[in-house]
This record gives C-alpha cells, sequence and structure tokens, in this order.
C-alpha cells in the first residue's frame, strides 16, 4: 500500500482524464487545487485530502479515500473518492440548465437547400447578420 501519490497519477488512476498528459496539463492549468491551493503536478496527495476538480465547466469536490498508481476498472476509481452532496447538486442544476436552454434553441427541420445557402451567405455579405 502507497503513503502518498502524485497528484496527476492519482486523476488519471480515478478516471478524472483519460489520460496522465491530460491530468498534468489540467493540474499545471489551475484546474485542480489540492485543500484550496493552486498544485503542480507532480504534488503528492494524502487520503483525507480534499480535491477541487474543475472540468468541462463542471466542478467536483472531493475528498480522497483512497490512493491508486494504476487505473483500474471504474468501479474501483469510484472507491478513490467521494464527492461531496452540495457538488452533486450544483452539477444537476448546471446539467438541468444546459437541458433547458438546449430545449429553448431553435433547429431547422431540415438543412438549407442551395437556394437558402445563397440567401444567408448574401444576407451576411450585406450586412443583415452582423
Amino acid at each position: 500500500m502507497v503513503d502518498s501519490v502524485r497528484i496527476d497519477k492519482w486523476l488519471w488512476a480515478a478516471r478524472f482524464y483519460k489520460t496522465r498528459s491530460l491530468a498534468a496539463q489540467s493540474v499545471g492549468g489551475g484546474k485542480v487545487q489540492l485543500n484550496g491551493r493552486r498544485i503542480k503536478p507532480a504534488k503528492n496527495i494524502n487520503v483525507g485530502d480534499h480535491l477541487t476538480v474543475t472540468k468541462e465547466g463542471m466542478k467536483f469536490e472531493l475528498t480522497v479515500l483512497g490512493l491508486a498508481e494504476r487505473r483500474g476498472s471504474a468501479s474501483i476509481a469510484q472507491t478513490l473518492y467521494e464527492e461531496s452532496a452540495n457538488s452533486i447538486l450544483k452539477r444537476e442544476q448546471i446539467r438541468e440548465q444546459h437541458r433547458l436552454m438546449a430545449a429553448n434553441a431553435p433547429h431547422p427541420e431540415r438543412r438549407p437547400d442551395k437556394k437558402a445557402r445563397r440567401q444567408l451567405r448574401n444576407s451576411k455579405i450585406h450586412g443583415f447578420n452582423d
């Protein structure tokens, strides 16, 4: 059993990122915070640490429950952390807002034909859609 693991390895093993290099880029870019502080990809984490991971507009607030250096199955990865109830609620609210916005967005019944494309192109040229 390991006492501590690099944050980029842990994020990869916990299946937050598909590759370890993506995890390292995210940590280096400030998308991951350890106990409220910005960190570097080589920082070691321990059981009980609190992480905040921002990924694709969603914010995950996690508590580290286990450590792993190797990537295992998804069921094992889910045992490595616990997400706070507040974090889950906020993500569900954001997901619902996105769903409602997509439902209200106009969708054409079909693709524009040649004549409709020409009309769109001409309206842009003449400044109607600036």
